[in-house]
């Protein structure tokens, strides 16, 4: 999101500066082709330093930016100090998740977002999260709601659209006559995601419908997983359900699918879904976070953890039929259109940026690329 946010803004107004706090990535050199500068601190995953606040601060000091965008947790803790040492008050903080269990969080990550919590009220100018969700989560946690903004992701429609030959090309990969109905999900393997769900889901539609076929993808989401290979041996699904792993090619993915789903037991703002009903198929997400807010009436929302509910949804769409399926894959991209276009996000960033630097020109520099820690 930070990339797609950079790639449209107005670089009459906006002279933009990345900082990993950690390495560097693909998305950096996805970054610089667009002519953003981008370096790394260096700090270690794990590992608090509190030099690296003083070495960022004093990058700060020389790039002399009008506002500090930080992004996470981490980011939002170590930029807002070096910020401050650097003499740079005007900080925006970036929330990105709506939930802080400590069986899917790292100590240190909720460590971190508590001690933000109470620096909340003096430190950012403006926090700015993801979704409304997360927002609750975060008031509920000390955060100043009076200081906080929703600025849901966008989403580019030239890049995520609908495309018939993607249905093909992807049944050719995987060796599947054309007409073969595919569902499918992507998401890194974590217990948040609940891959577990979507696969029990799938082993109850099989037992309805054996000729319908399921596509994973994500880290970690691959045959050389024991655990998600187990279950899908459990289930019998072994010649229905394809792993693929990561994969470059997701707007293809999603426009390939007949049916999205997103089985997770928590999220703030899902990226995946818009994406796919971007690409005109219709989702059915569980009832976490902002999903419902970003499906409305485009597709079916049911209750997480619940793979009953969830193979009956996916039912009910099915024998709704394609001319069904294609109008609320229709209706899925006008809403992404409507309601979550990236020009929307980006004017609203822009916005905020322009009212904390009271200024028409605005120089950013925005550490926290990669996750520290996480």
């Amino acid at each position: 999101m930070l990339y797609r946010v950079l790639s449209r803004m107005d670089t009459a107004r906006f002279e933009n500066e990345v900082i990993s706090l950690t390495s560097l990535g693909n998305i950096a050199q996805k970054i610089r082709a667009i002519g953003v500068p981008v370096r790394a601190l260096g700090m270690k995953s794990g590992i608090p330093n509190p030099f690296s606040v003083v070495r960022l601060a004093q990058w700060l000091r020389r790039s002399k930016p009008q506002i500090v965008q930080t992004w996470m947790y981490h980011a939002d803790l170590i930029g807002g100090l070096a910020a401050r040492l650097a003499g740079e008050g005007r900080v925006v903080w970036n929330i990105r998740q709506a939930n802080l269990d400590p069986k899917w969080n790292k100590p240190l990550t909720i460590w971190t977002a508590k001690v933000c919590a109470r620096m909340s009220r003096w430190l950012p100018g403006r926090v700015v999260s993801c979704s409304q969700a997360a927002i609750q989560l975060h008031t509920k946690l000390g955060y100043a709601a009076c200081n906080m903004a929703v600025i849901a992701n966008g989403f580019d429609l030239e890049e995520f659209r609908p495309d018939a030959a993607a249905r093909i090309c992807l049944r050719k990969e995987l060796e599947l006559p054309e007409d073969t109905l595919v569902i499918g999900m992507a998401a890194r393997f974590h217990p948040v995601k609940d891959h577990n769900n979507f696969i029990q889901a799938a082993a109850r539609l099989h037992a309805k419908i054996p000729e319908v076929h399921f596509v994973l993808c994500g880290q970690g989401v691959d045959c050389e997983n024991p655990e998600l290979f187990k279950w899908v041996a459990a289930a019998g699904l072994n010649a229905h359900c394809h792993l693929l792993g990561p994969r470059q090619d997701v707007p293809c993915l999603f426009a390939a699918m007949d049916i999205f789903t997103s089985p997770s037991l928590s999220e703030a703002f899902p990226s995946v879904v818009g994406e796919a009903m971007a690409c005109g198929t219709p989702c059915v997400v569980t009832n976490v976070g902002d999903s419902a807010l970003i499906v409305g009436e485009s597709g079916r929302i049911v209750a997480p953890g619940n793979p009953d509910a969830l193979a009956e949804a996916w039912l009910e769409l099915i024998e709704a039929g394609p001319d069904v399926r294609r109008h609320l894959g229709m209706a899925a991209r006008l809403r992404i259109k409507k309601h979550f276009s990236l020009l929307t996000a980006v004017e609203r960033y822009q916005a905020t940026y322009a009212r904390l630097a009271g200024k028409a020109q605005q120089s950013m520099v925005s550490p926290g690329l990669a996750k520290w820690a996480e």
